[in-house]
């Protein structure tokens, strides 16, 4: 077996890392104002790149807001122009009339059912 030999290590004279102020790592600095000059003006840069980026999305997410509105809209006007036609459709079969276009939409009609089986 072997042995290593121990040494006796005085309190006082142990220091963990090496000796550091109190306050840490904030604050300035001396001797780097010129990198901090050039630091910020990249920083400024970057945060105006950032800014254009961010106004482009912004813009792209309304534009595709408007153009979805604008799809449903073109729907809603759709569906009210058919629902108009039904309505007048409804009253003529009341006046015991056969209203113009009805057999055409009833033909329509059964063809998509018939697609669907």
């Amino acid at each position: 077996m072997e042995f290593q030999e121990m040494a006796v290590i005085d309190e006082h004279t142990v220091c963990e890392g090496p000796s550091r102020k109190e306050s840490g790592k904030r604050g300035r600095k001396p001797g780097r104002k010129s990198a901090e000059k050039i630091d910020m003006k990249a920083k400024l840069e970057r945060s105006r790149q950032s800014a254009r980026e961010c106004r482009a999305r912004k813009k792209l997410r309304y534009q595709y807001l408007e153009e979805l509105v604008a799809d449903r809209e073109k729907a809603v006007f759709a569906l009210r122009k058919e629902l108009e036609q039904y309505h007048l459709w409804a009253k003529e079969i009341d006046a015991g009339r056969i209203p113009e276009g009805l057999h055409e939409a009833l033909d329509d009609l059964t063809l998509k059912q018939e697609h669907r089986n």
